[in-house]
């Protein structure tokens, strides 16, 4: 799952970074109100973590505009302000959760993954393709009742091609959600990820489809 996150304090955007990626997600960081118009604008996120108080757009306005301009990504908003006005402000303005600091960080965690794998017509955490079991809420694969033995990017190709079972996932599409824009990436690491996958799915777990030209496709069963 890969998050945008829009905190100011240096120390404690280190460590949310740090702890999230341990945890498997995929995370970008911003310092300041404007950058994250401009990153969220052209970046898919599955959610957005967006703190309150930053500098030159305060994190109010962040919301009111994204919203403006239709992105549904989920928001969840983090403020050491312990006043009702200012949840009801966020939520009213299109906010899906809020946190007040200090947090736990796992708590944190618990609830990215709750938001991200909100979708209209598919409330449950657990996936099943053929003899594969898929757990959005923990990230862990079965195969026959077998824990997959998957690395942290690894996990997320399974879940952003899970997620859209049956159908084309681009190339392009797939890579801005497993890699962040810090990540050095080389040409074919995409492919050495899926490879590694394939081996791993093998001998009957659901098929990864290269679709020659557009992406990849992993089988309903």
């Amino acid at each position: 799952m890969r998050i945008l996150l829009v905190e100011d304090d240096a120390s404690l955007a280190r460590g949310l970074v740090a702890t999230l990626r341990k945890d498997g997600f995929v995370v970008d960081h911003v310092a300041d109100g404007e950058a994250a118009l401009e990153v969220a604008a052209g970046e898919p996120y599955a959610v957005i973590v967006l703190d309150v108080t930053l500098p030159t757009v305060d994190g109010f306005e962040v919301l009111r505009q994204i919203r403006g301009k239709s992105c549904h990504t989920p928001v969840l908003m983090l403020t050491a302000r312990d006043a009702v006005r200012d949840r009801v402000t966020g939520l009213d303005l299109g906010a899906d959760d809020y946190m007040l600091k200090p947090f736990d960080p796992a708590e944190l965690a618990a609830r990215l993954r709750a938001l991200g794998r909100r979708g209209p017509g598919d409330p449950s955490p657990v996936v099943t393709l053929g003899t594969l079991t898929f757990d959005r809420s923990t990230s862990i694969a079965h195969l026959n009742g077998r824990e997959l033995d998957l690395r942290r990017r690894e996990r997320t190709v399974l879940e952003r091609l899970i997620s859209r079972a049956g159908r084309v996932v681009t190339r392009d599409r797939l890579e801005s959600e497993v890699f962040g824009y810090e990540d050095e990436v080389g040409p074919n690491a995409l492919e050495v990820y899926v490879g590694r996958l394939r081996k791993k799915l093998e001998p009957d777990g659901p098929q990864i489809r290269n679709i020659r030209g557009v992406g990849y496709m992993i089988d309903l069963a």
